[in-house]
């Protein structure tokens, strides 16, 4: 599992370079600019509604004593809360929503891997987008499901910080299930796709990691999470299959 993360954050450090090399940055103009308009949106909300869900919190505190002190911790948990499901939602918005465009780029990374320019299985715009939506859905109600008792949990003092990170890791694990599926798409239907990234979920974990970690990144990093995490996760997934259709062939 640790071997499998680090490779998927090594893969990092040579998808700039991929990129230019394979002249891949046209392909991201749109998906860079839904990552941009659903990160302002989702912002904006959030910052609305962290006050409105600190103000609710704040109500369950009856008494008087302690009252400013329980206002001022309900704000901050608002607040925490409202972000970390905000970057649930935006991940998986855009995710579903960049995969017509992320497809050919995956496809275009395992050509220049395989050094065979074959068509792989071919999909419509509509039936990747359809896909990609019911992925993502899928990877949201899991999240969340998830995700909310561990966000309770992780309030507790000392023992807090632990569902804290284990809250960051299933958020690293669902971001690179997505950008793993561009190139799954080609090779496996749904539920084989499902088995394949639970099987490799350290490699989901590693790239995940890195994407969460460049959304902290102000205005630079929603612009560029998708082109270097889809490619990353391209490469290490085509090395997967690959390596598995090598043993097969043995």
């Amino acid at each position: 599992m640790i071997k499998n993360i680090a490779s998927g954050v090594k893969a990092y450090f040579g998808a700039f370079g991929l990129i230019s090399k394979l002249n891949l940055w046209k392909y991201f103009a749109i998906p860079m600019l839904i990552s941009f308009i659903t990160a302002v949106m989702i912002g904006v909300s959030a910052y609305g509604l962290s006050d409105n869900l600190g103000a609710f919190i704040s109500k369950l505190w009856i008494w008087e004593w302690g009252k400013e002190t329980f206002k001022t911790i309900g704000n901050v948990i608002g607040g925490l809360a409202i972000i970390i499901l905000g970057l649930i939602l935006y991940k998986h918005i855009v995710m579903a929503l960049s995969a017509p465009f992320m497809s050919p780029v995956s496809e275009k990374i395992e050509s220049y891997l395989t050094g065979n320019n074959k068509t792989y299985r071919i999909t419509s715009f509509t039936e990747q987008l359809w896909r990609a939506i019911r992925i993502n859905v899928r990877n949201l109600f899991m999240e969340l499901l998830i995700t909310i008792p561990l966000l309770l949990l992780s309030f507790i003092p000392v023992v807090g910080i632990i569902f804290t990170i284990v809250i960051f890791l299933i958020q690293a694990y669902y971001a690179g299930f997505g950008n793993m599926d561009y190139t799954l798409e080609r090779h496996y239907k749904y539920n084989e796709s499902l088995k394949f990234v639970k099987r490799n979920r350290g490699l989901a974990i590693g790239n995940g990691i890195i994407f969460i970690l460049f959304l902290l990144i102000p205005f630079i990093g929603v612009i560029l999470v998708l082109p270097l995490s889809v490619t990353a996760a391209s490469v290490k997934t085509v090395e997967v299959i690959n390596a598995k259709l090598d043993g097969m062939h043995v």
